[in-house]
């Protein structure tokens, strides 16, 4: 009885070994086939719901934000010449005919600056109390200024004219502008009529001190008037009522 156990285990044995290893084969790619299918099932709802969260807006705009560093930036298009032309011309134009006056503040300042220099000016000459000139407030107006010259060069012709007609003085009207001392004042001539030089008709004074080019914020009043005085020698300006009785005088003796 033993004998025939061991016979039948032995045969058993030997059955197993006989398999057909195609089958046993079969069997374990059905095992891998359906790990990789359950594989790919999972892979196939992980992109699933990373689709899902990727679709959210806030992700959306993210991506878009990154794709739009990305591209280079679109440089505006020059404006051709005739654009330049225009905005040279009519828009200068359009500029030049609106233009602001300055600010209430600036004029404010500009004004302070001016009434400082001119009274500290007009204290100065009234205390030295020069004989070369005095003077006086055209209507109280401290920016309006009548100043006499009483001295001129002595050996002048300018000077004999004075002596003859009993002129004691030329008297003339300084006006500051808004800006002074950083602009030159206005001059003229108001009496007696002078001729040739550097005064004009009507007495206005043809001088480079007096221009924004030759003017400095550091010339005073007195120093103006000093070479005014020098430039009536130095043009040989004549009184114009001796002058011309010089003239009369001397075509009829000829």
């Amino acid at each position: 009885m033993a004998t025939l156990l061991r016979k039948i285990g032995l045969i058993r044995l030997h059955d197993r070994d006989t398999e057909d290893p195609k089958h046993h084969h079969q069997g374990s790619l059905k095992g891998t086939k359906g790990n990789q299918k359950n594989n790919n099932m999972k892979h196939c709802n992980t992109s699933n719901e990373t689709n899902n969260i990727l679709s959210t807006p806030e992700i959306k705009a993210r991506r878009f934000d990154v794709s739009g560093k990305d591209k280079p930036a679109v440089k505006p298009d020059k404006p051709s010449k005739d654009a330049k032309e225009k905005q040279q011309t009519g828009g200068g134009k359009a500029s030049s005919g609106s233009v602001m006056p300055p600010p209430a503040a600036n004029r404010q300042h500009c004004t302070q600056v001016r009434t400082r220099r001119l009274m500290k000016e007009l204290q100065e000459i009234r205390r030295l109390g020069d004989s070369f000139i005095t003077v006086e407030l055209a209507d109280d107006n401290l920016f309006d200024w009548n100043v006499k010259l009483h001295q001129v060069d002595k050996d002048s012709a300018l000077w004999q004219d004075m002596k003859e007609t009993n002129t004691e003085y030329i008297l003339l009207n300084v006006t500051f502008p808004d800006n002074f001392p950083f602009s030159p004042p206005f001059m003229r001539v108001l009496t007696p009529r002078l001729e040739n030089g550097y005064v004009l008709d009507g007495g206005a004074i043809c001088m480079e001190l007096l221009t924004p080019r030759g003017w400095s914020s550091a010339y005073t009043v007195e120093a103006v008037m000093r070479q005014f005085a020098a430039s009536l020698v130095k043009g040989q300006v004549r009184m114009a009522s001796c002058h011309s009785d010089i003239g009369f005088f001397t075509s009829h003796v000829a």
